[in-house]
């Protein structure tokens, strides 16, 4: 079985969140039940400078786009089993960003169209495309409308994954033909409401839909959650599947992580006390080892709850705590956080932006990590801390729910705290309990246990993988 993966992230060579991290460990927990997998990523400025020294041009074409016909590069690099083919473009991806600009659109278009001419090109012949979010969301709109009727490419089955409903490639139906080169007689396909829906052409026109976890893909075909297009997802519903994302339990492990201050395990876990006095200095806070770290990473917008930790943020300085925050976002929420950093001076540390070296030092040095997700489709900072052995407090929603079992002092079961209402004293409630948790010394080691014991491996998720592909009856393992 051979899948190719048509994305617009994956670690090590771009990460701006959890679809970087899927992209980055999926294809090599696949190679090692067997399945032969390779990306197709864009050469980004970035990449360029970071990792041209293990990249080999392949080959050279141009890419037809509406009226256009694009330079297109190809460039290979073998990976941990896994060859990452790289689109090269540089009016469209050497720039200082991702994503963002104004040609958002035509840029990805020109990916998803670059990708499938690449197929002719490269020396990995796919049985199936697996694409993930908007940005490669045409690929499946395009085989059914440009390359439909053409043998080589007929064969190909289609496999998409929505990692957040909230993006959905929104633009204007005037550009439909300048920008997208789609003829007006398939503009239903990517029409909803009065604009061009990239999302949605990809739910239609796919052979399967997947996403990030199994209560996910039971709360986007409701209205709350599924962002106007809940609709078009129970009218798919029968190619619908979630399945847990997971971990790279080699990349997030304490006893091997070279970027915490001291490395540990279940059986050296008083190190992880020297991880939160040096995180308490170098996030500028007092060394105290009874005061209780809580630590949030995150994208500062409404749908993480950041809005509960705003409405009782005072309360919850009134507990014994420091708080410790790595986000961007929103400005108004950066400001309130801003504000609070100087309120509180000796006891809250924010800082703007995203450091993965800094988040793992967080993982590793924090009592309690704090997730109050309005929605969330997977999560993987939830999986991450609990590996570190940082006690997660989550609100029960999408993969949250699926990964995050409330602990229950009378069993000893469960590896994290969880609150269910869309409430703030309700977070804040389950704050406390995790404290009086942590500050039981038996409960405190059997939670911990039960976070380190945790199974978030790719190997679950992969198996399910394999059998969505299966049905496609393009092989068996």
């Amino acid at each position: 079985m051979d899948v190719l993966f048509i994305g617009s992230e994956a670690i090590p060579y771009i990460k701006t969140g959890g679809l970087g991290d899927v992209l980055g460990a999926l294809p090599k927990a696949l190679a090692k039940e067997g399945v032969n997998t390779a990306v197709i990523l864009p050469l980004y400025k970035s990449v360029r400078e970071n990792f041209s020294n293990g990249l080999e041009q392949i080959a050279e074409f141009g890419t037809p786009l509406s009226w256009r016909k694009q330079y297109t590069g190809i460039f290979k690099e073998y990976r941990d089993g896994v060859g990452y083919y790289f689109i090269d473009n540089q009016q469209y991806f050497n720039r200082d960003g991702y994503y963002g600009y104004f040609d958002d659109g035509e840029r990805f278009a020109y990916f998803c169209m670059a990708a499938l001419e690449a197929i002719n090109y490269i020396d990995f012949k796919p049985q199936i495309l697996h694409l993930s979010d908007w940005q490669t969301a045409l690929v499946p709109v395009y085989l059914k409308t440009f390359y439909g009727g053409r043998p080589d490419y007929d064969c190909l089955k289609t496999v998409f994954t929505i990692h957040n409903i909230e993006y959905q490639g929104k633009f204007d139906l005037r550009i439909l033909g300048d920008i997208f080169g789609i003829d007006k007689r398939f503009q239903g396909l990517v029409e909803y409401e009065n604009c061009i829906n990239l999302l949605k052409g990809a739910i239609v026109a796919c052979d399967k839909l997947t996403t990030v976890s199994p209560e996910y893909a039971w709360e986007i075909q409701h209205p709350f959650f599924g962002r106007g297009l809940d609709y078009i997802i129970r009218e798919n519903s029968h190619k619908l599947s979630g399945i847990l994302n997971g971990i790279d339990d080699n990349l997030f492990n304490p006893k091997k992580d070279k970027e915490i201050f001291l490395k540990y395990d279940l059986k050296s876990i008083e190190n992880k006390k020297k991880n939160k006095q040096e995180l308490q200095c170098c996030m500028g806070l007092p060394v105290d080892e009874d005061v209780f770290i809580v630590a949030m990473i995150t994208r500062l917008t409404h749908h993480k709850g950041i809005d509960l930790v705003m409405s009782c943020f005072d309360e919850l300085m009134g507990e014994n705590i420091q708080f410790v925050l790595l986000a961007a976002g929103d400005k108004h929420y950066e400001n309130f956080f801003t504000e609070k950093e100087r309120a509180y001076d000796d006891r809250v540390a924010c800082l703007k932006g995203f450091s993965e070296s800094l988040a793992r030092k967080i993982y590793a040095g924090a009592d309690i990590f704090l997730m109050p997700s309005i929605s969330e489709p997977c999560g993987l900072a939830q999986m991450i801390a609990s590996k570190y052995g940082t006690i997660t407090v989550v609100r029960e929603t999408g993969g949250l729910k699926n990964t995050i079992e409330a602990y229950n002092p009378e069993t000893g079961k469960g590896n994290g705290v969880t609150f269910k209402q869309i409430n703030a004293l309700d977070m804040l409630g389950a704050v406390r309990r995790a404290i009086e948790l942590l500050d039981n010394d038996e409960h405190r080691m059997k939670l911990i246990t039960n976070a380190f014991k945790s199974d978030f491996s790719w190997k679950k998720g992969a198996k399910g993988y394999i059998k969505i592909y299966n049905e496609l009856g393009v092989g068996k393992q």
